[in-house]
């Protein structure tokens, strides 16, 4: 017999009853029945329930155990009382006898307990991550993040995808977020990055010929923390691919993320249309690049019924340049307590509020618009209002007006409140959206021209579309994929022309020289013979978050950081020695 166990503590049925076995774990539970013990023992597998009375020579030293010690027990076999069986354990049918035992890691006092799922501090379970990973539901977590990571694999090789590893330390590149900077002692004054993504050496393995490249990729970005997405390092399934465009990555991709959802999601239905949204429609009608489409609420512009109305407030809105009046349909909210409810939700959100129109009964039986908006708009227009948006009796709109930049990020929030508050939200589904053609540039706040997106993607039009288009009028070939609100995916058919590569990057202020001197490889490589090729990252962090259907990325990571990109387990982030810093040749300012 093996010195710490025959069996694991999820093994044993009914089929060993009358074996002598060994089994080690966590003490999970003790309960003392009046002379007789019984212990919930737990290891990776499972529970299995140990018993010992007042003859067995193990009994003396069990009832002295705390919660979380660590035990070896030998014993024997017995099947359970038909009534005591448990259908919830797989050892349910069984019970050890212990005859043995010995204590192999004695445990303090705990912090938290392991035992139940009550609730504790975040700090609390960041710093003693290790007991926290014992819990049943983020150890079953973690467990469903390995098993999706293996089935990521075997689905990439089986489309005929190999698997290779890029650097961890290399050159800055503007993926849109801080990078990690690494000092060189060996080049004094000189830094290193942390790849935000493997995105310039996934092209240049494209470059050198191979033809279909992945890896489950680590990426660094210093952001700040959301619920979604954590502040220092994330994981993603990268992908590459030669020769192909947009509509080939949209079919290789389907595949493995579909397949993903329906043998990791629990049942719930995954749905297999993923309709290709326009950025600018998907800001329209959803107000948001990741739309929920579980929610069939969709807005739409109403500013026609609002220009030279009696709604003051509107009409004068719109006699400014790119202005407009949107609608959030609310079928079944026709209340005036659900207005109410929905305005104080606005204001909230940090906007004086939201006006509404809500339809009711009237007294002659028709079905009539009240609210103070329709009383300034008056019968006709709140009618056609009305018909346009497709609503009927006991039915709502709300609106937001000004220039859509200033309310689509509110009024996306807003649609997403009403579909739940008014239970229009399928909640036990997985909807997907490709959100395709979004903007190459964008403006800044200090009215300069910048990359929106990926900054290697091949603009929508190519060479020409740089040199006569209006540059906040030029698409690219970058795409999203959306699924239940959430950004799973991002990508872009790749720009593999120096040419094409200069010329976007000057529009967006980079010189030739600077172009020359940040990413002299990639502009290297394209010299030499570059074939057309695209790709896309899916977040394995997010893609496991929705599948374990949980509402926060840490509690799905196994040792993730706090809201303040601190690791309270290991102390991080630490500061370094004199030695050290004299090493690197450095000197830490002053905190302001």
């Amino acid at each position: 017999m093996s010195a710490y166990r025959s069996h694991t503590c999820g093994q044993l049925t009914a089929a060993n009853a009358g074996n002598e076995v060994r089994l080690s774990g966590w003490v999970h539970r003790v309960r003392d029945h009046g002379g007789v013990l019984f212990i919930d023992l737990r290891d990776h597998y499972g529970i299995t329930q140990v018993i010992a009375d007042s003859d067995s020579p193990a009994f003396a030293t069990l009832e002295k155990l705390r919660a979380e010690t660590v035990i070896r027990i030998d014993g024997k076999v017995k099947l359970r009382d038909a009534s005591l069986v448990n259908p919830k354990l797989p050892t349910g049918e069984i019970e050890v006898y212990a005859t043995d035992m010995e204590v192999l890691g004695a445990s303090d006092d705990l912090p938290l307990p392991v035992f139940g799922d009550q609730d504790y501090p975040e700090e609390t379970r960041l710093t003693y991550r290790f007991l926290d990973l014992r819990r049943e539901s983020l150890h079953n977590n973690i467990m469903l993040r390995s098993k999706v990571v293996r089935s990521i694999r075997n689905r990439m090789w089986d489309q005929g995808f190999t698997e290779f590893q890029t650097p961890i330390i290399t050159a800055s590149s503007p993926e849109g977020a801080r990078d990690f900077l690494v000092p060189s002692r060996l080049h004094p004054g000189k830094f290193y990055a942390l790849p935000q993504a493997p995105q310039q050496f996934k092209q240049l393995i494209m470059v050198a010929g191979f033809d279909k490249y992945f890896q489950i990729a680590p990426c660094f970005r210093d952001e700040d923390p959301r619920a979604d997405r954590s502040p220092t390092d994330f994981y993603q399934l990268d992908l590459e691919m030669s020769f192909i465009e947009q509509e080939d990555v949209f079919n290789t991709v389907q595949p493995v993320i579909q397949g993903l959802f329906e043998e990791f999601g629990g049942g719930r239905p995954v749905d297999s249309v993923w309709p290709r949204i326009p950025y600018a429609e998907s800001m329209l009608k959803y107000g948001s690049d990741k739309p929920d489409l579980r929610n069939p609420i969709e807005m739409q512009i109403v500013s026609d019924h609002f220009r030279g109305s009696g709604f003051a407030i509107f009409a004068k809105l719109l006699e400014q340049e790119g202005t407009e009046v949107r609608a959030i349909p609310a079928p079944t909210g026709g209340s005036r307590k659900f207005a109410d409810r929905m305005n104080a939700f606005a204001q909230q959100q940090g906007l004086p509020g939201m006006g509404y129109i809500f339809w009711r009964k009237a007294e002659d039986g028709s079905t009539e618009a009240a609210g103070p908006i329709a009383k300034a708009l008056g019968e006709e227009k709140t009618e056609a209002i009305r018909i346009q948006l497709g609503l009927g009796e006991g039915d709502a709109a709300f609106f937001l007006g000004g220039k859509p930049e200033t309310f689509e990020a509110v009024a996306g929030r807003a649609r997403n409140e009403i579909g739940r508050e008014l239970g229009l939200t399928d909640e036990n589904q997985f909807k997907f959206a490709w959100i395709i053609d979004f903007p190459m540039y964008e403006k800044g706040d200090d009215g300069k021209i910048d990359f929106s997106h990926n900054p290697f993607s091949m603009p929508q039009g190519g060479l020409e579309a740089l040199n006569t288009q209006d540059p906040l009028d030029i698409k690219g070939y970058q795409y999203d994929l959306a699924c239940n609100g959430y950004e799973l995916i991002s990508g872009a058919i790749r720009n593999h022309s120096p040419e094409i590569m200069f010329k976007a990057f000057e529009l967006a202020g980079y010189g030739h020289d600077e172009v020359e001197k940040r990413f002299g490889g990639m502009v290297k490589a394209f010299r030499y013979g570059a074939p057309p090729h695209g790709g896309c990252a899916a977040g394995i962090d997010r893609i496991v978050m929705l599948l374990a259907d949980e509402q926060n990325i840490r509690e799905v990571i196994m040792f993730p950081m706090n809201q303040r990109a601190e690791d309270l387990m290991m102390g991080a982030p630490s500061e370094p020695t004199n030695e050290q810093m004299r090493e690197l040749r450095l000197r830490a300012l002053p905190k302001e």
